[in-house]
């Protein structure tokens, strides 16, 4: 458990991430310090900053401003269009946060959306996304990605694949780790003594007794009852067209989905600008906005903060445990 303020990290500056850290700011700056890590000069015009010297002065500083550690950048920012230049200035903010909150400066670590190609483009950035490059600098292998909100929290065991790939990258071994993380997960970070972990299936109706693909029979069904055997709290493989309605949502605490968009397409649907994407199986706290940087809206003062303002709180609740 920590008191220290949460880092946020800008992300692409020319996104709506600046935007949206002062207008969370002006309404957690009371209940949820937290401190942005970026280029002043990035902020809209009528943000109300102040720039700290070091995340201690964040809570005293929340109260009147939102507190800003300066990390400078190549050069300034034009919303909408992302600039090459600044793309190290982006991939360095993140490495900055994940230092301060591993130092214990900060409780956790909040990231606002990247934009990959951007990164690419400008220095050659060699991850997929943001949670693959957070596992490198937290030097572990396996993490797992959870969207969460107050209605659901779900989890896919494959993420960012096309879908014909998916019955090939998807294993018993794979499957068993992205369950234990959750798990463990659960406990650790949500405060859930005994998880009760819904998993459902890969094919239409799990597979109807084979008649409709035999993932289910050959392997994943035999997963479930031996980690069952073990003392893990799970049920399935469930049909996912029967597993996301309100009465089947009482019977677990997250569900394991197989494949992106059966994970992303219900938590979406019941909560668009609540969910969370929070990364699991790291040494520290990380949650994100489940958005991206919505360039077509950036510095028109469009952007709905309500992910950002549900990450930020999840992390706080998170890291306070």
């Amino acid at each position: 458990m920590t008191d220290a303020p949460i880092a946020l990290s800008c992300g692409e500056p020319a996104g709506i991430g600046p935007e949206l850290a002062a207008k969370a700011w002006h309404v957690l700056r009371e209940v949820c310090p937290f401190f942005w890590i970026g280029d002043p000069r990035h902020l809209p015009e009528n943000a109300t900053f102040e720039v700290i010297e070091n995340p201690s002065q964040a809570r005293e500083v929340a109260a009147s401003a939102l507190p800003v550690l300066d990390h400078p950048f190549a050069d300034e920012t034009v919303p909408g269009i992302p600039n090459p230049a600044n793309a190290s200035g982006v991939i360095n903010a993140i490495e900055r946060g994940v230092d301060l909150v591993r130092s214990g400066d900060a409780s956790a670590l909040c990231t606002a959306p990247i934009h990959k190609k951007a990164l690419i483009d400008g220095a050659g950035f060699a991850y997929p996304g943001h949670t693959e490059f957070l596992a490198a600098l937290a030097g572990v292998d396996e993490v797992v990605m959870m969207l969460a909100s107050d209605q659901l929290r779900v989890v896919p065991a494959t993420i960012h694949i096309a879908l014909s790939d998916v019955p090939k990258a998807l294993s018993p071994t794979g499957l068993r780790r992205t369950i234990e993380i959750t798990h463990e997960g659960l406990k650790s970070r949500f405060g859930l003594s005994n998880p009760r972990i819904a998993i459902a299936g890969l094919n239409p109706h799990a597979g109807e007794g084979g008649a409709m693909g035999r993932e289910e029979l050959d392997w994943i069904a035999p997963l479930i009852r031996t980690m069952i055997e073990e003392g893990y709290g799970l049920t399935g493989p469930h049909p996912a067209d029967t597993l996301f309605h309100a009465a089947a949502r009482t019977r677990y605490d997250a569900v394991i989905a197989m494949y992106h968009d059966q994970a992303l397409i219900p938590i979406k649907t019941l909560d668009f600008d609540m969910g969370v994407n929070v990364t699991l199986g790291l040494p520290f706290v990380r949650t994100s906005p489940d958005h991206g940087t919505a360039f077509d809206i950036a510095g028109k003062g469009l952007a709905n903060p309500s992910s950002l303002i549900e990450a930020l709180k999840l992390a706080r609740r998170m890291a306070t445990l």
